[in-house]
């Protein structure tokens, strides 16, 4: 039997460990500056503490900074403790957490708990920088709006791709188009991959590939089969219906990052570190930006 993975923090110690706003400045500023305090203006490093401001003087240029300066905590006005409680949650949550579960939680208003939830989740999105690999399986499913005879009506095509044992992307498509999923495969799965799809017919011709026929009722034949990924994608339904409840076509992109980055990191005993470093160097996430055009 596996030995399962000890996270490097739990509730005790969240709460034990980063309880005050001191105790959480001091961690940021390890993680933001790990071989000593840098100016974010100059990058000088002759530095002095202005402790009763709780910020930081540059002997070079004269910039005062503090550890949030420049960071998706700068212009918040919810503590840092409570910062630190949302992300521990949001990283433990298997099926995520809803804006409203996190505000009943923290006791902030649900306007602070939605803005605090997306904010975290822009932090999430990964940075791809190389393609699936090994046997990887690739599967399409629908999010939203209402099955209608058969059609998939105002239902958003996402795109799945997962090594076996591996690492998945999820991507929500514009359209659903045969181009579209041609172009997310030709993205995501390395040419030289093993690939198991179902019958879809925009599948047809990829390299290496085998197809399972879920039309004549055949789900696995050997070790072709697209059982790994229909898993993830029953997870991330139970969080719909569980969490969420519904996501908007708008915001579902943030909501796959956030699903994409929790399961690629499911045995990461650091996600609560490895998380708080994102937001440190993350741009940051207006709440104007976040509800242009149309709100979730």
């Amino acid at each position: 039997m596996a030995t399962a993975i000890k996270p490097e923090i739990d509730l005790v110690k969240l709460f034990t460990e980063y309880g005050s706003d001191e105790s959480c400045r001091s961690y940021l500023e390890a993680l933001r500056w790990p071989e000593g305090v840098e100016c974010p203006a100059c990058g000088g490093k002759s530095i002095s503490r202005i402790k009763t401001r709780k910020q930081f003087d540059c002997n070079a240029c004269r910039k005062r900074f503090s550890v949030t300066t420049g960071t998706v905590f700068h212009d918040s006005h919810l503590s840092l403790p409570k910062w630190f409680a949302a992300v521990f949650l949001l990283t433990e949550a298997k099926k995520g957490m809803s804006a409203n579960q996190l505000r009943r939680t923290l006791g902030v208003a649900h306007k602070t708990a939605w803005y605090l939830c997306h904010r975290i989740r822009s932090a999430m999105a990964e940075q791809r920088t190389d393609r699936l690999g090994g046997v990887v399986e690739i599967d399409e499913t629908y999010i939203g709006g209402k099955s209608h005879n058969g059609w998939m009506r105002n239902k958003t095509m996402v795109m799945g791709a997962i090594e076996r044992d591996g690492r998945l992307r999820v991507e929500a498509q514009p359209n659903g188009s045969h181009d579209h999923i041609r172009e997310f495969v030709a993205e995501n799965v390395d040419p030289d991959a093993t690939v198991y799809t179902d019958e879809h017919k925009a599948y047809r011709g990829l390299p290496n590939h085998s197809t399972v026929k879920h039309g004549a009722n055949e789900y696995v034949r050997g070790q072709v089969h697209t059982n790994t990924v229909e898993s993830a994608w029953s997870l991330f339904d139970r969080a719909v219906i569980g969490s969420f409840h519904n996501i908007s076509k708008k915001h579902l992109p943030a909501y796959l990052d956030e699903f994409e980055f929790r399961f690629n990191n499911r045995e990461n005993p650091y996600l609560f570190r490895d998380t708080l470093l994102r937001l440190v160097a993350a741009d940051t996430l207006t709440y104007a930006n976040l509800t242009a055009s149309r709100a979730s």
